[in-house]
């Protein structure tokens, strides 16, 4: 690995006179036998059984072990990781819900015998990356080793025809490191060469790790027609909007022409919307909104309560679209706020799978639930492109060391963050991988917005190892 290091280290410092390190120098390096990586452990599937999600510890389950680097496939790349990120999906795997990830790899490990090597006792985590190809496999012509890079999570296998106008709709869609295995919480990554994308050279390897699932995420599910359509103009409610989803549904709010109603849970995270461009902002916590009575009843009172305070905020007007990812605490209210012949448009449900609405204001009123789950191919690509152009930045808030992934989940977690944790793989530090410096000055403030967010704030999470 220590070769790989320095390889990649003297490639980046090349803009600044050093000799350069050429596609075939990154051939030509061995590969290891075996890479640092962060995984949970199927004999441990059972660990949390009987506690309730808030009582589980991904400190406990995450580990950093040793792992042979997987066999290199037609179609495919062997990436040295950089950087990554912790996601929800990381969250759910750590926690063994709402079901042990190893079931999704047991299911594609009987696809084919190349898929077979994913069905193993333990799994590699980790939805993004930024990197460096080290190998490309048969019939692999668009990237070369030495390519900087990020990946979005797509895995897909494109052999019917359902998932030719949306490679979402793929029936053998899935996604990289939460239900295939090498994933990007690793010293080296292997994924479907089209899951590649060029890194955004402005940005540092972990900032340009931070984005990739979120981002496209959000893009889906807010702009494009796959999801709500948004348009300029459009009154958008984004819960969670300072989170590593919510926040990029903020910017390209703000960005499309939108007016973003900001749903935050403290000061802290009302004043990152504030500094994004946000001026309609609600801290549920301080304006004290109950939307569940006790376990099973909701509380029709709340919801309109809710409503009229949006209403202030909007000069009268209900919201176009609600950009919804809690789920189950909050989807009641969703569908009552949202204006006759609008849009939910919802994906992951992290408070619960399990939504009540009255079906009244919805039927009714002609409203429409858009169920949204990632994104394509040319999403994804898009997304990273408006990252690339500095329309839509980074909301990396703090970076671990890969040793740290546990607590770096465990905060994810517990809601203790905001935006996005980054976690560095081989990069020996924060800052490195910037190709484009006159670029980045130009964004400086946007990129460590939610850095010097984070920095303000008087308590910190410990970090255990």
């Amino acid at each position: 690995m220590n070769q790989i290091l320095d390889a990649v280290l003297a490639s980046t410092a090349h803009d600044n006179g050093s000799p350069a390190v050429t596609a075939d120098d990154f051939a030509n390096l061995p590969l290891p036998e075996s890479y640092r990586a962060v995984t949970v452990h199927k004999d441990e599937a059972g660990m949390f059984d009987g506690l309730d999600s808030r009582d589980k510890d991904p400190r406990k389950s995450l580990h950093l072990d040793e792992v042979p680097v997987p066999e290199l496939g037609p179609g495919e790349a062997l990436v040295a990781v950089m950087a990554s990120s912790v996601n929800y999906n990381s969250v759910w795997t750590s926690l063994f819900e709402p079901v042990s990830t190893f079931s999704f790899l047991e299911r594609y490990g009987k696809l084919s015998p190349l898929t077979a090597r994913h069905d193993l006792p333990y799994h590699v985590i980790g939805s993004d990356l930024s990197g460096v190809v080290l190998r490309t496999g048969p019939g692999v012509n668009s990237w070369k080793p030495g390519d900087e890079v990020v990946a979005h999570c797509l895995s897909v296998e494109l052999e019917s025809a359902d998932g030719h106008n949306d490679t979402m709709l793929d029936p053998e869609q899935r996604i990289w490191g939460f239900e295939t295995n090498f994933g990007g919480l690793a010293e080296i990554a292997l994924v479907k060469s089209n899951q590649l994308m060029p890194k955004p050279k402005h940005l540092s390897w972990e900032e340009s790790a931070a984005p990739g699932l979120v981002n496209s995420t959000a893009y889906r599910q807010l702009v494009s027609g796959n999801g709500a359509g948004m348009k300029q103009g459009d009154n958008v409610l984004i819960w969670g909007a300072s989170g590593g989803l919510g926040s990029y549904a903020t910017q390209f709010a703000l960005a499309g022409g939108a007016n973003p109603i900001c749903v935050v849970s403290s000061e802290d995270k009302a004043e990152i919307c504030r500094k994004m461009g946000a001026e309609a902002i609600i801290d549920r916590k301080a304006e004290g909104y109950r939307f569940w009575k006790d376990e099973h009843n909701q509380d029709p009172r709340e919801w309109k309560r809710f409503g009229k305070r949006i209403r202030e905020l909007t000069g009268g007007e209900d919201v176009d679209i609600v950009f919804e990812h809690p789920g189950r605490e909050t989807f009641g209210a969703s569908v009552y706020v949202t204006r006759k012949g609008g849009t939910i448009v919802t994906c992951a449900s992290t408070s619960g799978y399990q939504h009540q609405y009255d079906n009244r204001y919805l039927w009714m009123s002609l409203k429409r639930i858009v169920g949204s789950h990632f994104a394509n191919y040319r999403e994804a690509w898009e997304a990273n492109r408006l990252i690339d152009k500095g329309k839509i930045h980074p909301t990396l808030s703090k970076t671990y060391r890969l040793e740290e992934t546990g607590q770096a989940a465990h905060d994810v977690h517990r809601n203790l963050h905001q935006g996005k944790v980054g976690v560095l793989a081989l990069a020996p530090e924060e800052g490195m991988g910037v190709r484009d410096h006159e670029k980045r000055a130009r964004h400086l403030d946007s990129i460590n917005l939610f850095r010097e967010a984070e920095g303000e704030r008087t308590s910190q999470p410990s970090r255990n190892v």
